[in-house]
C-alpha cells in the first residue's frame, strides 16, 4: 500500500466534497439554512448564539452528507465512543482496515475585532495518546494507526448579538397549524410567512480541509495547555500556512510531544520551559528562522 497516494486520494475527495456543502448549509443569500427547533405545536425556537451549541448543530447538520461521502468512497465511519475522545470521526476503508483517517469537524467564527482572522481552533490533545502513538487512552484507535489527521473546518460569521433574541418563538404560515392537542406555550409567538423569514444566528460559511499539522500554531488553544492551538489568519488557514510549514509533520509531532517538557536557561540565568517553536529549534541546533511566523492580529480601529 502506498500510504502517500492513499492519503492524497482521500484528502482530494474530501476537499471536493466540502466544495459542495455551501448549497446544502446556507440559502442563496448566505444565511444558515437551519433556523431553529420545531415542537409538535409547530412553534420554531431560535438557536442560541453559544458557539458550542452552534458547533454541535453544524456537526449534526453535516453528518448525513458525510455518511454519504464515506459510503460512496468505500469507507465506514466509527464515531468517538466518548465525548472527549479523539477523533470525532474515524474513516476506515471497507477493503483494508489498516487504512484509517482521523477527521475532526472544527468550527469557529470570524473575529470582528481582528479583520481577516478567526477565533481559532483547538486541534486535539498533545497528552498521552499524542506522545505514545500506541496508547488507547482517550482515543478511538491508537494515534499511529491513522494515515493522516485531518481537520474538516467551518468558518462562519456570527450575527450581532442585538440582532438575535434567543427568547423569541415563531409561528410559520407555510408550516400550517398544528393538529396536536396539548398544553401550548403561553408566550406570544411572532408570525412570519415562511421559514426564511426567521433570522439565522450565523451566515457565510467557509469550508476547508487541511491536515492538522498544516494549520497548527506553536501555542496551546483556548487557554487549555493540554490542547494544540491553531493559527488564526483565515487566508493562512485555507492555504495550510501554519508555523510548521517549512519543517513538516515530523517536527510538528516532535515539538508538541515535548511542549513545556524541556527546561532551558535564559540569558539572565533563570530557567523556563520551552513553549515556542524558535526556542525549540534553537535547543535542537536548528535555525530558529525555519519557524514560519504567525500573522499578527491587528485590532480594528474605532
Amino acid at each position: 500500500m502506498d500510504k502517500e497516494s492513499v492519503k492524497y486520494e482521500f484528502i482530494t475527495a474530501l476537499r471536493q466534497f466540502t466544495a459542495e456543502l455551501n448549497g446544502y448549509t446556507q440559502t442563496p443569500d448566505g444565511d444558515w439554512s437551519v433556523k431553529g427547533f420545531v415542537d409538535v405545536f409547530k412553534n420554531v425556537y431560535t438557536i442560541s448564539g453559544d458557539t458550542k451549541i452552534i458547533s454541535k448543530i453544524i456537526e449534526i447538520h453535516l453528518f448525513p452528507r458525510i455518511l454519504d461521502f464515506a459510503q460512496q468512497h468505500s469507507y465506514r465511519i466509527v464515531l468517538a465512543e466518548h465525548q472527549n475522545w479523539y477523533p470525532g470521526l474515524s474513516f476506515i476503508h471497507e477493503a483494508d482496515s489498516a487504512v484509517k483517517f482521523a477527521v475532526d469537524i472544527k468550527t469557529t467564527y470570524r473575529d470582528p475585532q481582528y479583520p481577516g482572522h478567526c477565533n481559532g481552533f483547538t486541534l486535539g490533545s498533545h497528552g498521552e495518546y499524542f506522545r505514545n502513538r500506541k496508547s488507547t487512552k482517550n482515543i478511538q484507535f491508537p494515534y499511529g494507526e491513522y494515515l493522516a489527521h485531518i481537520v474538516l473546518g467551518v468558518i462562519y460569521t456570527r450575527l450581532d448579538a442585538d440582532s438575535i433574541d434567543e427568547t423569541r418563538i415563531y409561528r410559520v404560515d407555510e408550516l400550517g397549524e398544528s393538529n396536536f392537542t396539548g398544553e401550548k406555550t403561553e408566550q406570544d409567538a411572532i408570525r412570519v410567512p415562511a421559514l426564511y423569514s426567521i433570522p439565522s444566528v450565523v451566515r457565510d460559511f467557509q469550508f476547508f480541509v487541511r491536515e492538522k499539522w498544516e494549520i497548527a500554531s506553536d501555542s496551546s488553544g483556548s487557554g487549555n495547555t493540554a490542547n494544540i492551538g491553531s493559527i488564526t489568519k483565515i487566508e493562512d488557514i485555507l492555504n495550510g500556512n501554519g508555523v510548521f510549514k517549512n519543517l513538516g509533520e515530523e517536527w510538528f509531532d516532535e515539538y508538541w510531544m515535548n511542549y513545556r517538557r524541556i527546561s532551558i536557561r535564559t540569558q539572565d540565568g533563570r530557567t523556563k520551559l520551552i513553549s515556542n517553536l524558535p526556542d525549540y529549534l534553537k535547543y535542537r541546533g536548528m535555525d530558529p528562522s525555519l519557524a514560519n511566523p504567525k500573522a499578527k492580529r491587528i485590532r480594528k480601529k474605532g
